[in-house]
């Protein structure tokens, strides 16, 4: 192991591309390439470092299946070991709590808001969206506008989340997006708020317990699936009008999520982890997740220094869509998933394959 592992920051590039040029290699899990531009960004990372053997784990695991990879793999050198993650917000405290994670300080660091970071750089935002309906327009011919539409006949068996919401990041905020716009706004009732909602929506038949993806979409299996706006986006550009895709911000009850990235406590290539991390919060990659729809963490650093291109710009939704965004805080998620993940099965008991 480099003498650079363990520090919090790296002073050269040129010691941290000789470190991992000895470790050889460096392992991902949870990064699939249709989500958030992430395709083009691994590509430049593997032709940048071309000595890099890239171990790409359980492309389409959530959150806590990555926890679950790092605490299983404690020792492991092998290519199970996960050396980086990319987790919802409230996963980055609750692994520093538990000694899962390693301190690093990227080089744009100053860049990344204060309070969108560890301060001891042990896990950083890596970017965020809103959560919406994403629908096969050509199966569903009116168009949900809020939470509350979605409860109404027409929609029987047309309604998914997008995976486990015992497990799932995306699912658990989905819940609460949901119980915040039922409680009218009531952040510390939207959880419990959220998972009565579903339990409705799944008593009345609407709610099809199948993890949604753009294919469950195209197919018809679950027309409409709540998910992250820039996956809802990227899906209509791959999907290419066949079938026409709509994608609605609801009204009410508007949730931005931020995911963060960490480096594995136990990381067998430490070196080659960190490097991955210089990538990411490049100017260059955080302009690909930008084009995968994402606002990166760096966004207003890059748009103050006139680095975004117009086009790229032009490709966004609405402004006005997102005015009404609630960013949850770390305890207020905190808060949430624990309610959420505990809760399910007693209150909702729809297992979501």
């Amino acid at each position: 192991m480099s003498v650079l592992a363990g520090l919090a920051s790296a002073e050269s590039m040129d010691d941290l591309v000789a470190g991992a040029k000895k470790e050889g290699a460096l392992t991902i899990i949870a990064v699939p390439h249709d989500w958030c531009g992430y395709g083009v960004v691994v590509d430049k990372f593997k032709a940048k470092y071309p000595f890099l053997k890239l171990n790409e784990l359980n492309p389409d695991g959530g959150s806590g299946d990555e926890i679950e990879a790092i605490k299983a793999n404690k020792g492991n050198t092998g290519p199970q070991a996960p050396d980086v993650i990319d987790v919802g917000l409230s996963f980055g405290p609750s692994a520093k709590a538990e000694g899962l994670l390693m301190p690093y300080k990227v080089s744009t660091w100053a860049s990344i808001p204060e309070h969108q970071k560890d301060a001891d750089g042990y896990w950083y935002g890596d970017y965020y969206g809103v959560l919406a309906f994403e629908i096969n327009a050509d199966l569903v011919k009116k168009m949900p506008a809020d939470w509350a539409d979605l409860l109404l006949p027409e929609y029987k068996n047309q309604v998914a989340l997008s995976g486990d919401p015992r497990t799932s990041n995306e699912s658990i905020q989905s819940i609460f997006a949901a119980g915040l716009s039922s409680s009218g706004g009531k952040i510390d009732d939207a959880a419990n708020a959220g998972l009565k909602y579903f339990a409705d929506l799944y008593k009345k038949g609407n709610f099809v317990p199948v993890g949604g993806s753009a294919a469950s979409i195209a197919q018809g299996t679950t027309p409409i699936v709540i998910r992250w706006d820039y996956l809802a986006l990227a899906d209509r550009d791959t999907l290419k009008g066949n079938p026409k895709i709509e994608i609605v911000v609801p009204k009410t009850g508007v949730v931005a999520g931020v995911y963060v990235q960490a480096i594995s406590a136990y990381a067998p290539h430490p070196n080659a982890a960190k490097l991955w991390m210089e990538h990411l919060y490049s100017d260059e990659s955080q302009l690909d997740w930008l084009r995968g729809y994402c606002h990166p963490i760096r966004f207003q650093d890059l748009v103050d220094h006139k680095k975004v291109p117009a086009d790229v710009l032009a490709k966004l939704p609405p402004a006005e869509n997102y005015e009404k965004a609630l960013f949850p805080t770390l305890e207020q998620q905190g808060a949430s998933k624990e309610i959420i993940t505990k809760q399910w099965d007693s209150i909702v008991g729809a297992n979501v394959q």
